[in-house]
């Protein structure tokens, strides 16, 4: 199946007009579109950008596309990025060139933007009991036999409703569904096999669902180990075997079995490579979704590669471009970019890197974010400058300076810029990713 995207879609991109909605771009660019702007490139630093201003370093993004596809490629995983990461069609698209199986999706207003733009394979990690985006879903598959949509069960409950949203719908196509295999504690998915069981009989009983398989998220297992994450994917697998055993994929093509976020897909592909043979072919489906930008924090700590690095790497690709606009005391520095513009529920962003009126970059050693507000970030000093600490004298930014900050967290960055600069590595500011959030 053809996994291309609407081309004409993602073009239309390029025809937006570029106003007063988007931040940090050049005021007289307004009333450009984006693709004239892009054709434009731009340096980012002379112009005409206006600080704050997220950029997003297209040399990164290659890099990590790169990085992930070869590792799920190397061990014979199947790839569905989460597409809740980004929310950008764009790079949905470059996931697809890279050789993803199709794109994860949260809610039905995500794959409602997916669709818009063409994705023909969409697993909802999540359950779906609205009768309004059932109904909507079920046009969707008998509008294009092309597309298929793959989501979470977790109840009989939930099974029922969705048969009923879905005949009232008159839908010609059942919904491909998975059982969800949970976490004590944790969110949605089943607790045991015996529920398990009681959801997959209750989807056998009707016409307008068929079970493809099981899924589950194990980064709902709090203060894990790798040890507890084997475990909870042995019982993962051991659902699969069950099911298998019991006839319950004996008319399917493929099995579906899917997990994996960000965290621990070096142990997902553990598993699955012991994945036992199914009576049918087995679709193992790693999810994973922060890697297409990583971060300066939370997932620079935790991502798998800092445990196998020789099978890949990943870069950050944010920076955030902010300005110093007051130094009210000695040793304190303010710039303009807040809690609007800065993600900060994973940690306080760090500061990298200072840029002096003339163009002259240094280092940010010895400088930290000390609290935010809603538009401004306080710089500090940790101690004062010097060799021992890796910081210069006159480390400390003035007015007019611009900082850079690297952030935590790429969900809640990428949620806060609706048009992102991708910038090369020289500065120059090769295209514009717009998000749907």
């Amino acid at each position: 199946m053809n996994i291309a995207m609407d081309k004409l879609a993602l073009d239309k991109l390029a025809e937006e007009i570029v106003d007063h909605r988007f931040k940090g771009l050049p005021p007289d660019a307004t009333g450009a579109t984006v693709g004239e702007l892009a054709t434009q490139r731009r340096d980012l630093y002379s112009g005409g950008f206006i600080t704050p201003v997220l950029t997003l370093s297209a040399e990164a993004v290659d890099h990590n596309l790169r990085s992930l596809e070869r590792f799920a490629s190397r061990h014979g995983l199947a790839l569905a990025p989460h597409g809740k990461t980004s929310m950008a069609p764009q790079l949905f698209h470059r996931q697809l060139e890279c050789g993803a199986w199709g794109i994860t999706l949260a809610v039905p207003h995500q794959v409602r933007v997916a669709r818009a733009f063409g994705v023909r394979r969409v697993f909802l990690a999540n359950e779906l009991v609205d009768a309004a985006a059932l109904a909507w879903l079920a046009g969707e598959q008998d509008a294009d036999p092309d597309f298929r949509c793959v989501c979470y069960v977790d109840s009989t409950r939930g099974v029922e409703l969705m048969d009923a949203a879905l005949r009232a719908a008159d839908a010609a196509r059942p919904v491909e569904v998975v059982v969800e295999y949970g976490v004590p504690g944790g969110r949605t998915g089943v607790r045991d096999e015996a529920e398990a069981a009681a959801v997959a009989d209750a989807v056998a009983r009707v016409g307008t669902l068929r079970l493809v398989g099981v899924a589950g998220y194990e980064g709902e297992l709090r203060n894990a180990d790798a040890a507890a994450v084997r475990a909870w994917l042995d019982g993962l697998m051991g659902l699969a075997v069950a099911f298998d055993a019991a006839g319950r994929f004996a008319e399917l093509d493929e099995v579906v079995v899917s997990a994996g976020g960000s965290t621990w897909f070096d142990v997902v592909a553990e598993a699955f490579e012991a994945l036992p043979d199914l009576s049918r072919p087995s679709l193992r489906l790693l999810r994973s979704g922060a890697y297409i930008s990583h971060d300066d924090g939370r997932y620079r700590d935790v991502t798998p590669f800092n445990r196998i690095p020789r099978e890949g790497s990943l870069l950050p690709a944010f920076r955030l471009w902010t300005q110093v606009v007051s130094q009210p005391e000695p040793g304190r520095a303010l710039v303009n970019a807040g809690k609007r513009d800065i993600a900060y529920d994973l940690g306080l962003p760090e500061v990298q890197a200072v840029r002096e009126p003339g163009g002259q970059v240094r280092g940010a050693a010895g400088l930290r974010v000390d609290w935010l507000a809603d538009q401004h970030a306080c710089l500090v000093a940790d101690a004062e400058p010097s060799p021992a600490n890796g910081a210069v004298r006159g480390a400390m930014p003035r007015v007019g300076d611009w900082v850079a900050l690297g952030m935590s967290h790429p969900c809640t960055i990428f949620e806060k810029w609706p048009l992102i600069p991708l910038v090369a590595g020289d500065g120059t500011v090769v295209d514009y990713i717009r998000t749907f959030f």
